[in-house]
């Protein structure tokens, strides 16, 4: 990893409601250009990680309460989720979240927003989206509530893109898609990062296809990191093919021939 990385996360903790802690001293880093994947079942933290870093933890009555989150070397705890949009952070919400009463383009304008570019910069983007998503050109007079899942988040990532983001934080992009699409889309992660030089941090259950477009991946379980490493070194590792890919020494395993785990994993040994 970078030795002065775009986001940097030392040691947070995040407590929801005064009481329930839920991360549990999580550190991780993005450099410049890369995809930086979160792995981990559902509620390992993934998703709370990602509200720590655009604060957006205040509407879901969490804080963090120890640690620091630098971006570009700046704390940015004390800041606006605004404010950090201005900076270059967006986030995509998990469920993809668009305004299902205005039309796919309209969504995508309330991205350019917050920047108050002129109108012919905001047409230049707008095209520029359209050219990583033609799909989005043929539906952008549609409403978006009756467009695709697959649509609606290509439609939310392009509106993230509008705002001229550094970073993208994106929350669960294969949930309730196809594979076909989930692949899809994670082409076109792949290529923004190539071509536009975005960063992602992106929170992901499906552990097999984060690992294939991520560069570094970070596995959470019950609110701790319990293993880092580049994308392709986890892939291979033999406690995350088995209890992350189904795949173990034997091949690949189903849960329903299978009542127990062959081993502990490893960091509970």
């Amino acid at each position: 990893m970078s030795a002065s990385p775009l986001l940097n996360v030392n040691g947070i903790e995040v407590i929801y409601n005064h009481v329930i802690l839920v991360l549990k001293g999580v550190s991780l880093s993005v450099p410049q250009g890369g995809i930086v994947a979160l792995l981990g079942a559902n509620g390992a933290g993934k998703t709370t990680t990602l509200r720590a870093v655009s604060n957006l933890l205040a509407g879901e009555r969490g804080e963090v309460t120890k640690g620091y989150i630098e971006y570009k070397g700046e704390r940015i705890q004390a800041l606006t989720a605004y404010d950090l949009v201005k900076r270059g952070v967006v986030q995509v919400m998990e469920g993809r979240r668009c305004f299902a009463h205005l039309t796919v383009e309209e969504n995508l304008l309330t991205g350019a927003y917050a920047r108050g570019a002129a109108r012919s910069e905001v047409a230049a983007d707008l095209e520029k989206v359209y050219t990583f998503f033609p799909r989005l050109k043929q539906r952008r007079q549609s409403q978006s509530g009756y467009t695709s899942g697959g649509e609606q988040q290509m439609t939310a990532i392009g509106r993230a893109l509008m705002a001229r983001p550094d970073m993208i934080l994106l929350d669960e992009p294969s949930m309730g898609l196809a594979p076909q699409v989930v692949e899809e889309i994670f082409g076109i992660v792949q290529s923004l990062n190539e071509k536009e030089k975005v960063s992602f941090l992106l929170a992901e259950q499906n552990t097999n296809i984060a690992l294939r477009y991520a560069h570094y991946g970070y596995i959470l379980e019950s609110g701790r990191v319990v293993m880092d490493g580049a994308a392709r070194e986890l892939a291979e590792n033999e406690d995350v093919k088995e209890f992350y890919l189904g795949v173990s020494g034997e091949g690949r395993k189903s849960f329903k021939d299978s009542k127990f785990y062959r081993r502990r994993k490893r960091w509970l040994a």
